[in-house]
Formats: C-alpha cells, sequence, structure tokens
C-alpha cells in the first residue's frame, strides 16, 4: 500500500516548467502527484513534462497566458479531460519588471500585475467550480516584499500584497466547498533570477535575514506541499513565510 500524501491527486502549477515552480511539481510528484505544467513557452512544459514521465509521473503539459481568463479556463478544461479531475493548484507563475517608480511604464506596472495577480484570480476562477463537487487546495506563491514592500518593485510588492488579500477572501468564501487557500511568502531564494543581482543586494537581504543564507526552492516546495496534503486540513486564510526569520 503506497504512504505517499498526494496519491491520485491532480495538480495544476502554473509556471511549473522551470525554477521554483519545477521544484514545487517534483516535490508533489514525489508525494504521488500527478502534474499540469502550464506555462506560456510550450516547448519549455514539454520538456519537463517528457522528465517527470520517464521517471514514471503522469504529466501533462498545456499552454496558457494566466494573464488571459479565457487561457485560464482552457488550462482546466483540458486538465479535466486529460485526468478526469483536479485537485490542487498552485498559482506560481510570476515576473518582475523592477525599476524605481519614477521611471516605471504603466506597461511594466500593467504587466507585473496581469501576470502576477489577475493570473491568480483567472486560474481560481475557472477551476473553483470543479472543485467545489469534492474540495481541493490551492496555493498562491506570494513574497515578503507583499508585506514589507522593496524599493524597486513597486508592481512586485503590490501584486504579491494582492496575492495576500485574494487569498484571505477566496479562503474565507469556499471554506464551506471544503477547499482551503493558502500562500506561501518567500523571502530571499536563491534561484536563476536572484543570481543576476548585484552582489551588494544579494548581501543587503543576507544581512536582515537572521538564518545568513539564501533559502532554496525546495524549501518553498516543501511548504507548498504541506498546503496540498491532509496534513493541513484545518488551515486556510494563512500566509506562511519561507524566509529564514527575515520579516520576524
Amino acid at each position: 500500500m503506497s504512504c505517499k500524501k498526494l496519491e491520485g491527486k491532480v495538480a495544476i502549477v502554473t509556471g511549473g516548467a522551470r525554477g521554483i515552480g519545477k521544484s514545487i511539481s517534483e516535490k508533489l510528484a514525489s508525494e504521488g502527484a500527478s502534474l499540469v505544467l502550464v506555462d506560456v513557452l510550450l516547448e519549455v512544459a514539454e520538456q519537463t513534462a517528457k522528465e517527470f514521465e520517464a521517471k514514471g509521473v503522469k504529466a501533462l503539459a498545456v499552454k496558457a497566458d494566466v494573464s488571459k481568463l479565457s487561457e485560464a479556463e482552457a488550462a482546466v478544461a483540458k486538465t479535466i479531460e486529460h485526468f478526469g479531475s483536479v485537485d490542487i493548484l498552485v498559482n506560481n507563475a510570476g515576473i518582475t519588471k523592477d525599476t524605481l517608480l519614477l521611471r516605471m511604464t504603466a506597461e511594466d506596472w500593467q504587466k507585473v500585475i496581469d501576470i502576477n495577480l489577475t493570473g491568480a484570480f483567472n486560474f481560481i476562477k475557472a477551476i473553483v467550480r470543479p472543485m467545489m463537487k469534492k474540495g481541493g487546495k490551492i496555493v498562491n506563491i506570494s513574497s515578503v516584499v507583499g508585506k514589507m514592500g522593496n524599493v524597486g518593485q513597486a508592481n512586485y510588492s503590490a501584486s504579491k500584497a494582492g496575492l495576500i488579500g485574494l487569498t484571505k477572501t477566496v479562503a474565507k468564501e469556499f471554506a464551506s466547498r471544503n477547499i482551503t487557500c493558502n500562500a506561501i511568502a518567500p523571502g530571499f531564494i536563491a534561484t536563476e533570477m536572484t543570481h543576476k543581482l548585484p552582489q551588494a543586494a544579494i548581501d543587503a537581504f543576507l544581512m536582515v535575514t537572521p538564518m545568513k543564507r539564501p533559502g532554496t526552492p525546495d524549501d518553498v516546495a516543501k511548504a507548498v506541499c504541506f498546503f496540498c496534503t491532509e496534513d493541513s486540513a484545518y488551515i486556510t486564510g494563512q500566509v506562511l513565510n519561507v524566509d529564514g526569520g527575515l520579516l520576524m
């Protein structure tokens, strides 16, 4: 008998083919989940899906621009058509377009809001009706900057703060339907994106992080997985900081 905690569950992970999203997908798969990897770049998603299938994981690559509701709806419909149901949604897709507010264009503001915040709304809206039949788990990837702000990230911090409000509202609206909705707020995580930062910026982050080291994508993935299993059955509307004590 399998003791995997997500055996038989189907998980959609937006931005699930690369970076932190791929680590989240790997962790969910290790607990027995079947995966739907949503990415705007289909070839990347298909390549990652092949990697998972080579390890015996059921994986489906789906192309979708999360900022478009019609594409979110199509991705959910394709998931249900392929796997028969959907149990988990991880809203991980996100971008940055960092610059000081005085230099930030309206386009740079809107693009980040559209993908990071509206993208999560679109997938939640597309998934809750089928999820209401038997319950489910929704996890939104926010950020510590959604709680504290950050110079040069007016658009990103606003989108991540918005995700926290969205998380709590969805949690309240769907609790009676056995759907939980929680958020993860990562701190400084070592990824391709953060490797490109100037060393001075990295040092500044680590100086205010009590653990004095960056987190790993796996640290985030483990926290996401907790919210996707029955270990968190009586937890909803929460924001878990995975930040080495940064916001303490």
